[in-house]
């Protein structure tokens, strides 16, 4: 079995009987620092009280000194300590609560939730909500529908405070809970640090292929590196981990923005973070952003409700292109050559954005990509047009994608003015992971967008250094994770 460790005040809270895990008393855990030497197990604390400066208080407490991995955390147990620190979650679960109700949930007074799980029919949404808000083992809603929210408290439970058909319930979710964690062949090392790679099984073009991903997992344990792929819904899993790398096209309104800020809060490394998500995925930051640092960029205008659009074509020429501040694959954006055209264009776009961009086109056979991580660029591609049509990728009105080709070179090879650009605009948004766009002109180079959530597949951008690219992904993670343990020390 994997290494996992229940800790509870009492034999009777949770009887080893009841679990293959191993279980073990609180005040023999805070009084034996040397336990799970080299080892880092997944602790649950399953303690009678959270409360300040409790046993349950230092086991959390001393299990992040001694870098284990535990749930709950003391910054959830000072959340959940007082409704006052959790208010501020309350709208968004109590909205919720509304939509359960709504779509026929029988109205409690009471919601159990274990392990994100609910026995309660029609309110599963909302325990997993609960539990992503608030990452503790057992808690407990009380409902009271004269409450703003409808919610009157969330509070932590012990087992032993869990009798009958709710127990048997808890000891379910818990063998959910901790099972499909494989244990490592006993004849391999234990891992140095493990990464949770988020991906989303639904999605039909991922940054990374299948085939990368299971080559990323084999490389990684090569290096000591236990790295897991997660999905969209093992949010209340991802403090089992070390670090974090999303692998699934990012937005700051779907579930990848909640992981990095779940995992920021955790203190882990995560490719992409939080604000590299708010400056890349919207195109009006980014334009402000790269003509305050003077990198070339085209002819661009920002357009809102108001805008005279009669003038565009006289100042940006034509075609024009339209962007939507956080379109992604070529998506959301318009080619307009006349101003009908533009007026239309404008009009649609505008519906779902306060602004908009308006570019000059610029036909090019191809574009340049430079991949950039911690301010070095690992490869270089040319990502050649769609046959036929102006984008790498081209949309068919029955969903179809096409792509262009694409070539990939050594950096050393790569026109050394590329690279240099790509590292520049890399670095106005941070030290992570990021892929230039860049267009090679008859007046020069511009920069079109910066991505955080760059290509990585085998036979593209990994063509070249293979393996390499990989390895020096790991060691970006390993610098910050070395940087964290000596800042705790």
């Amino acid at each position: 079995m994997t290494d996992w460790l229940i800790l509870t005040e009492g034999e009777a809270d949770l009887r080893q009987s009841e679990t293959p895990h191993k279980v073990m008393r609180i005040d023999d855990y805070l009084t034996s620092p040397g336990l799970f030497h080299a080892r880092r197990p997944y602790i649950l604390n399953l303690a009678r009280s959270y409360s300040y400066q409790s046993e349950g208080y230092y086991a959390s407490l001393l299990a992040e000194a001694r870098g284990h991995r535990v749930v709950p955390a003391v910054q959830t147990m000072v959340e959940l300590s007082a409704k006052s620190l959790y208010a501020h979650a309350l709208p968004e679960l109590g909205e919720r609560l509304r939509q359960c109700l709504a779509k026929g949930a029988e109205p409690v007074e009471r919601i159990l939730i274990a392990f994100s799980r609910t026995a309660q029919t029609g309110y599963e949404r909302f325990a997993r909500e609960v539990s992503d808000w608030f990452r503790a083992p057992i808690l407990e809603v009380t409902i009271d529908p004269n409450t703003t929210s409808g919610i009157a408290r969330i509070r932590p439970l012990s087992p032993a405070k869990i009798k009958g058909e709710d127990r048997a319930f808890l000891l379910s979710a818990l063998a959910d809970y901790t099972r499909g964690r494989v244990a490592l062949p006993k004849n391999r090392p234990p891992a140095k640090w493990a990464l949770a790679i988020l991906t989303d099984p639904r999605e039909r073009t991922p940054p990374s292929d299948a085939a990368t991903l299971k080559r990323l997992i084999t490389v990684a344990a090569k290096h000591g590196v236990d790295a897991e792929i997660i999905g969209p819904g093992d949010l209340t899993s991802l403090a089992e981990f070390d670090a974090l790398f999303i692998r699934a096209t990012t937005s700051i309104d779907n579930f990848t923005y909640k992981f990095a800020r779940r995992a920021e809060q955790e203190g882990m490394p995560v490719i992409d973070d939080t604000m590299s998500m708010i400056r890349c995925t919207n195109k009006v930051y980014m334009q402000e952003v790269l003509q305050k640092a003077g990198l070339p960029t085209p002819a661009t205008e920002i357009l809102d409700q108001k805008s005279d659009l009669a003038a565009i074509f006289e100042r940006l020429g034509s075609p024009v292109i339209l962007k939507t501040p956080d379109g992604s694959f070529g998506t959301n954006m318009v080619k307009a050559k006349t101003l009908d055209e533009l007026k239309t264009g404008v009009k649609t776009l505008l519906k779902d954005t306060a602004l908009i961009i308006a570019q000059a086109f610029m036909p090019t056979k191809f574009d340049w990509r430079v991949g950039v991580l911690g301010g070095e660029a690992l490869y270089v591609c040319q990502y050649r047009m769609a046959r036929g049509h102006w984008q790498i990728v081209k949309h068919g009105p029955d969903g179809k994608m096409t792509e262009g080709g694409a070539a990939t070179f050594p950096v050393s090879d790569a026109p050394p003015e590329v690279v240099e650009l790509g590292v520049r605009a890399a670095g106005l948004i941070g030290d992570g992971f990021y892929g230039i766009d860049i267009k090679e002109t008859e007046t020069g180079l511009v920069v079109i967008e910066i991505n955080d959530n760059p290509s990585v597949d085998l036979d593209v951008e990994a063509v070249v250094i293979k393996d390499d690219l990989l390895i020096k992904l790991f060691a970006w993670y390993s610098k910050r994770l070395e940087r964290r343990i000596l800042n705790r020390a």
